[in-house]
C-alpha cells in the first residue's frame, strides 16, 4: 500500500479527513473530541500501514497536545479491524481515490464475526445442508422468522416473567454481490405449506372481488368471505391492507420476505414518517395493538395485535442510512442482524445443493411440530440458558464499560431465547445439547453485527462518555496484572471516559470476582492470581 506523510495515492490526507468528518457527523466538539479522534485513527491507519509515526503526522490535533494524540493513536493501533475498513472505503470512493485491493489482506479488511459451531441442531443442520460453506452462518440466522411464522397461539415465558410469542425479524447486511440471495431457497422451502394455503385463500378473495365488481352500485353484494387467513404479504402492501390482513389472520403471524429493506416503507402508507419502525417495535413487544380508524363505510377501521415476522436484505451503507434516524428508538435492538464477510477477489463461484423432494420430506416433521404446538410452552433448558447468557452479557458489559453493548444485549438475549424455544418445539419439544452452543453463537453473532454496523453511531447519538470502539473489549486487558486506582483513572482519560465512574467500575470488578484488593488502592486481576 502506497503511503506518504501527506498524501495517499496522490490525494492529501487533509482532504480524506475532511470527507471523513462530512460522512460522520462533522468535526467533533470538545466533549466527544477524544472519542471521535480515536475512531478516525482506527479507520485511517488502514491507509497508513498501521504506522503510528505517519498517523502522528497526518492526524488533526483539535487542540490536543502531542502526548495526548500519541496516546490516542497508540490505543487505536491495538484495535480491530486492522486493515482497510468499509467506512474508509466509502470515503475513498467518494473522493474517487484508487486503492489497490490486493494490498489489503481480505482476512483483515474487516473484523470477522464469531465462527459458527461445527455441531449444529438437527433442524439447522438440515436447513444449511444445501448451502455453500461461506453462506451457512447467514442462512442459519435468517431461517428463524419463517420457522416462527408456523407457530399459532404459542407463548414462551422469558426470564423476566413476560410472555412472548416468537416474533423474529432478520436483516442481512452485506456488500453488493456478496450473495444475499443465499437465504431465498431455504425460506421458500420452510414457507411452502403456508404458501399453498395462501394460494387457495387468495383465489377465494379474488373470486369475491370479481363478483362484487360485476354487480351494479344498487345490487346486493356478497359479504367478504370468512376464514381468509393469508400469512405471506406483499412488499408493496398499503398500511390499510396490512391492518386488514392482521385482522383476518385469526392470530397467525404475517410474514414478509423483501430483497431491499427500503421496501418496508410501503407499510407507512400516507401516515406519519417512521410508521414502519413503529410497526417493528410493536411487533416485538408482547400484546401490542395497532390499527386505524376511518369514517368511510368501505374503509378499514380496526385495532389489531401486531404479529409480524420478516426477512430483508440491504447493503451495509444503505442499512446504516435506513436506520440513521432511529438509532436509539428501538428498531435495531429488536431485529436480528447477520452478514456475509467479503470474500477474496477471484474466489470461485459457490455451488448450491438441490432443494428437492427428499429435502422437503426431511423438513416436514419439523414444520409439523411447529404447526401442532399450542398454548404456553416451557423449555427448562432454554430458560436456564437465557439466565446464563444474561449473566455472561452483564459480565462483558461490566468489563468493557460499554453502555451501547449493554443496551443492545437486553433484547438480543430475548431473540436468542425465542430461537432456542423455536428449535425446541420444532424438535418435538426435545432439547438437543447442540442447541446451547448454537444459541450462544447466534447471540454473539447478532451482537457482533449490531456493534459492527451501528455501535459507533448509537454511541454518538446517545452522547455517552464511553469508548467508541464498536466491538466491546475488557478494560482489564489494557491494565497490568497488578494495577492501582490511578492506573484505571489514567486508562479512563486515555479512552475519553468519565473518570467519576472509576470507583464504581472497581467495585463492580470486585463484586464479579474479576479482581482482588491487595492493599489500599492496589488490585490484582484474578485471572493472573495463580
Amino acid at each position: 500500500m502506497c503511503t506518504s506523510a501527506k498524501t495517499f495515492n496522490g490525494v492529501p490526507y487533509a482532504d480524506i479527513i475532511s470527507e471523513w468528518w462530512r460522512q460522520h457527523g462533522g468535526e467533533p466538539k470538545e466533549g466527544v473530541r477524544n472519542i471521535a479522534l480515536h475512531k478516525l485513527a482506527v479507520h485511517l491507519r488502514g491507509i497508513c500501514d498501521n504506522r503510528q509515526d505517519v498517523l502522528m503526522e497526518v492526524m488533526p490535533r483539535l487542540g490536543l497536545s502531542d502526548a495526548e494524540l500519541r496516546s490516542i493513536i497508540a490505543s487505536a493501533c491495538k484495535e480491530q479491524p486492522k486493515g482497510l475498513t468499509l467506512e474508509m472505503k466509502a470515503v475513498l470512493k467518494t473522493l474517487d481515490v484508487k486503492c489497490q485491493e490486493s494490498a489489503v489482506s481480505p482476512q483483515t479488511s474487516q473484523s470477522l464475526p464469531p465462527e459458527m459451531p461445527k455441531k449444529l441442531p438437527k433442524l439447522i443442520k438440515l436447513l444449511v445442508s444445501k448451502t455453500p460453506d461461506i453462506y451457512k452462518p447467514t442462512v442459519a440466522q435468517a431461517v428463524f422468522p419463517a420457522l416462527a411464522t408456523h407457530l399459532w397461539q404459542v407463548k414462551f415465558e422469558y426470564i423476566d416473567g413476560v410472555m412472548h410469542q416468537a416474533t423474529l425479524m432478520n436483516v442481512v447486511m452485506a456488500e453488493t454481490g456478496a450473495g444475499k440471495s443465499c437465504i431465498d431457497k431455504p425460506i421458500q422451502a420452510i414457507m411452502a405449506d403456508i404458501a399453498a394455503r395462501d394460494k387457495v385463500n387468495l383465489a377465494r378473495e379474488k373470486a369475491w372481488k370479481d363478483e362484487v365488481n360485476s354487480k351494479g352500485a344498487n345490487k346486493d353484494k356478497a359479504k367478504r368471505p370468512e376464514g381468509l387467513v393469508i400469512q405471506q404479504i406483499d412488499a408493496d402492501m398499503t398500511n390499510a391492507a396490512f391492518v386488514m390482513r392482521l385482522e383476518e389472520s385469526e392470530g397467525h403471524f404475517l410474514f414478509l420476505k423483501i430483497n431491499e429493506i427500503q421496501q418496508l416503507d410501503a407499510l407507512k402508507g400516507n401516515g406519519k414518517a417512521g410508521q414502519q419502525f413503529q410497526i417493528i417495535c410493536l411487533a416485538f413487544d408482547p400484546d401490542s395493538e395497532y390499527g386505524q380508524t376511518r369514517v368511510g363505510t368501505q374503509s378499514i377501521s380496526a385495532r389489531v395485535q401486531v404479529l409480524f415476522n420478516f426477512n430483508a436484505c440491504t447493503t451495509v451503507n444503505k442499512g446504516r442510512q435506513y436506520f440513521r434516524n432511529v438509532l436509539v428508538d428501538g428498531p435495531i435492538s429488536r431485529i436480528n442482524f447477520c452478514t456475509i464477510p467479503e470474500q477474496p477477489i477471484g474466489s470461485p463461484i459457490p455451488k448450491y445443493g438441490k432443494y428437492d423432494a427428499q429435502f422437503s420430506e426431511e423438513l416436514k416433521p419439523f414444520i409439523d411440530n411447529l404447526c401442532a404446538a399450542r398454548g404456553e410452552i416451557f423449555c427448562p433448558e432454554a430458560y436456564r440458558l437465557a439466565k446464563k447468557l444474561d449473566d455472561e452479557l452483564k459480565q462483558k458489559a461490566i468489563e468493557s464499560q460499554n453502555r451501547t453493548y449493554e443496551n443492545l444485549s437486553f433484547r438480543a438475549n430475548v431473540i436468542a431465547y425465542l430461537k432456542a424455544c423455536v428449535l425446541y418445539v420444532a424438535n418435538g419439544c426435545k432439547w438437543e445439547k447442540s442447541i446451547e452452543d448454537f444459541i450462544r453463537w447466534s447471540l454473539n453473532y447478532d451482537l457482533w453485527c449490531k456493534m459492527e454496523f451501528f455501535g459507533d453511531a448509537i454511541t454518538q447519538a446517545n452522547r455517552f462518555n464511553g469508548p467508541s470502539n464498536n466491538q466491546p473489549k475488557s478494560l482489564l486487558e489494557d491494565l497490568p496484572h497488578v494495577f492501582s486506582r490511578e492506573d484505571v483513572k489514567t486508562l479512563y482519560i486515555k479512552k475519553g471516559m468519565d473518570t467519576s465512574k472509576v470507583a464504581q467500575t472497581i467495585r463492580m470488578w470486585k463484586h464479579r470476582n474479576l479482581i482482588i484488593e491487595q492493599a489500599d488502592g492496589i488490585y490484582k486481576q484474578l485471572r493472573y492470581a495463580a
